[in-house]
């Protein structure tokens, strides 16, 4: 007989950013495996379709109020959980970062019979460890949420050893690394290549939010620097506003270089048409945007950084490159723009280990494992 499906709360933000393309892509997979899924936040994640049987999405409303400086949102979530719980009879609760996912659901908890509470997970995705972590501001909340948890995930064993230097949460970590489920892809690379008015050009793909530590002026940096007879651009599907850039972009004489799309929904046309991709982050837990790029056969140039080596093998499926300066990076992108052997090679190692390695069939049944074996604690 079948285990019974389980009814999910999950909790992330809702923006393009991995933890909520990993979320929404989870909570995805979770439903059509039969189970319902239950996503808890400010507004609909973005990469949630609207036709997925067995999926409710539960708004979480700020309000305004003068009372507060700032709007307050760890409250109204709290009470949105609770809520959630007590009416949908939640055996899991799965929040993406201890803060303020966690803390909400801790409280949210204490509201709650112990009877209708529902297990709580917590997953790490890095910030709350490698940016909260120390500070004295934060830290302290996040340990709690942490040891409050009934269970706790990272997306990488470079992020569990971090998070046990930098917080010594005194409770096991379950490594569970992210993976990436690709939609149908909807245009061939040929019109990709006609709607960005490219002709024989390759294209050097880059697809992230835009934060910092992404550290896109270091990815300008190297693009200037690529010296090629091969003609190319560089394709960036920006999660966030890119205009912000166009100051270096300017100082750097690559106006005729750079393509962006903003808030792309399908990368997977994108992803397809791509011949490399180039990411020159401070720190990554995972990075979710070299597996999407290996799942379409396209290797990654990448700094060498965090848990991107878990992802990256080196000369096996992409190239790593450890000094971070754009002079190295360079260099790696000049290599495979003139070899297409190896960039095929890559290529096709690195499809091949995203197909076993960081399938959906793979990590999801070790979530839902994960989760029987949590909620069998209770009794």
């Amino acid at each position: 007989m079948s285990p019974a499906p389980l009814n999910i709360g999950i909790t992330c933000y809702p923006s393009v950013g991995g933890s909520g393309i990993l979320a929404s892509a989870l909570g995805e997979e979770l439903a059509r495996r039969g189970h319902t899924v239950h996503f808890i936040s400010y507004e609909r994640p973005f990469r949630i379709s609207a036709d997925v049987p067995h999926i409710a999405f539960h708004e979480v409303v700020i309000n305004g109020y003068d009372l507060f400086k700032y709007p307050d949102y760890t409250l109204p979530l709290s009470v949105k959980m609770a809520e959630v719980s007590d009416t949908h009879s939640l055996d899991i609760l799965h929040v993406h970062y201890a803060v303020p996912h966690a803390t909400a659901a801790i409280l949210a908890l204490e509201m709650l019979p112990p009877a209708k509470r529902p297990s709580l997970i917590t997953t790490l995705h890095g910030t709350d460890t490698t940016l909260l972590g120390a500070d004295p501001g934060y830290g302290p909340a996040v340990r709690h949420a942490l040891g409050r948890s009934d269970a706790v995930t990272a997306v990488s064993r470079y992020l569990e050893q971090e998070t046990h230097r930098v917080l010594g949460p005194g409770c096991p970590i379950e490594v569970i690394h992210n993976f990436f489920s690709p939609r149908p892809v909807t245009r061939s690379p040929d019109a990709i290549r006609r709607e960005l008015g490219l002709q024989d050009e390759a294209i050097i793909l880059h697809l992230s939010n835009l934060r910092p530590v992404k550290r896109i002026d270091r990815l300008l940096e190297t693009i200037a620097r690529v010296q090629s007879p091969r003609p190319f651009k560089l394709l960036v599907l920006a999660g966030g506003d890119f205009s912000r850039f166009d100051a270096d972009v300017r100082r750097l004489g690559l106006a005729d270089k750079i393509l962006v799309r903003q808030n792309v929904f399908e990368i997977e046309d994108y992803l397809n048409a791509a011949d490399l991709a180039l990411f020159t982050s401070d720190s990554e837990s995972f990075c979710l945007s070299i597996l999407e790029a290996m799942a379409f056969g396209c290797p990654s140039v990448s700094t060498a950084v965090g848990g991107i080596p878990e992802v990256i093998d080196h000369e096996e499926n992409g190239l790593l490159v450890r000094s971070a300066q754009p002079d190295d990076l360079a260099r790696s992108v000049e290599r495979l723009l003139a070899d297409d052997p190896l960039r095929v090679r890559l290529g096709t190692a690195a499809r091949e280990k995203a197909r076993t390695a960081f399938s959906a069939a793979t990590i999801v049944s070790r979530y839902e494992n994960f989760y029987r074996v949590v909620r069998a604690r209770r009794g």
